[in-house]
């Protein structure tokens, strides 16, 4: 763990908890998807079940948690470890609803490629990260004749938990979620750009899953990464979960339409596809998202941003025809990196009040009594 100085006017330290293991990040007594039982889908997962299963790909975060009044962080995506802007890669965009601040997709939705890592982060911290990740790349030595970059810059609004006008998100923390990324295992829950997300009313965060499909002459990896931070009705794998702990939006009508919220979507997939199926890639990570109980309400930003790690350029992308196993795949990377981004989510006390983590024995009670686990 590192420190940084803030300004004198926020009279506290800062922590910087890089991207360790669940397990290293104070969140032992959590548990992901699998580790309840809870089988999402028909495809097996990854060795790591992570969006790191997906060759090259690199996951890094910087939390910053200053008192009881800042929560937030960043979270960093890197498709390859190399120069993206001398090497990019084939990308797309999809909204679902376009309530949020995503930066950079006017020209990925253009040129079709991601010339620069993926961040996430809080809503009023988008630009102050899009500068300095503009600034660390320029520095390269490689760069030193480039005139344009095209940053991309993802968020979700964690302004309950986190004094977001503070906009605690500076060079040092960028820098940091980029030093950390590795093609390792991925934290989840209350990290990084998921330190003060909400979801469902319990305490949202990163999640993260992957699905291997096999095809004739070769199998393919999808995975997904999630900032989790938005409303609707609790689902796991069918049950019921948010009615039965009485807990979900529209229930006191009386409070007024309670189902705002965001996600960012990330998908991965080391298939040879074009910027055009991989904007059909993203789609499907939406009917993931449904099954978890999603409103996309009015208030919502509900963004997905796929890219492929394929890198031989000589290679055909897949026919058009043979994409349905990718798509089913990325509905069931989408819909159990969800969960684990609620599973893994730990308490929070922050700068309105505080958040709890939904209770993983109530969960697994609720998951037995509807025949979603044994």
């Amino acid at each position: 763990m590192g420190s940084r100085t803030l300004p004198a006017a926020l009279f506290a330290a800062v922590l910087l908890v890089p991207g360790v293991v669940s397990g290293q990040s104070g969140s032992s007594d959590r548990v992901r998807a699998r580790d309840l039982g809870i089988q999402v889908g028909v495809f097996p997962t990854g060795d790591l079940n992570t969006i790191t299963d997906v060759a090259d790909v690199r996951v890094g975060h910087a939390t910053v948690a200053i008192g009881d009044s800042v929560n937030t962080g960043v979270t960093a995506i890197l498709p390859h470890g190399g120069n993206l802007y001398r090497e990019p890669v084939p990308a797309a965009m999809y909204i679902a609803n376009g309530y949020g601040k995503l930066l950079g997709i006017a020209q990925v939705n253009e040129l079709g490629v991601i010339e620069t890592p993926i961040l996430l982060t809080c809503t009023l911290c988008v630009w102050k990260a899009a500068d300095a990740l503009v600034e660390h790349m320029l520095s390269a030595d490689d760069m030193q004749q480039v005139r344009s970059i095209n940053a991309v810059v993802g968020e979700t609004n964690d302004g309950f938990l986190n004094d977001i006008r503070s906009r605690p998100i500076d060079r040092e923390t960028v820098r940091e979620a980029l030093a950390q990324a590795d093609n390792g295992p991925v934290a989840e829950g209350s990290v990084g750009a998921g330190r003060g997300t909400i979801a469902f009313g319990w305490k949202g965060g990163i999640g993260t899953s992957s699905r291997v499909v096999p095809y004739s002459e070769a199998s393919y990896t999808v995975g997904v990464l999630v900032q989790s931070n938005y409303g609707g009705i609790l689902t796991i794998d069918g049950a019921p979960v948010g009615e039965t702990l009485e807990q979900y939006a529209f229930r006191n009508m009386t409070r007024g339409q309670d189902a705002d919220g965001s996600i960012m979507i990330v998908v991965a997939v080391d298939a040879p596809l074009t910027a055009r199926q991989l904007e059909r890639i993203a789609k499907r990570s939406v009917v993931g998202l449904a099954r978890t109980g999603a409103s996309m309400s009015n208030g919502s930003g509900d963004f997905v941003i796929a890219f492929s790690t394929h890198r031989e350029r000589a290679s055909a992308p897949l026919p058009d025809g043979a994409l349905s196993p990718l798509f089913q795949a990325t509905a069931e990377a989408a819909e159990e990196a969800i969960y684990n981004s609620i599973l893994m989510a730990t308490d929070v006390k922050g700068h309105r009040g505080s958040i709890d983590a939904i209770s993983i024995d109530s969960v697994r009670s609720i998951l037995k009594r509807h025949g979603v686990i044994d």
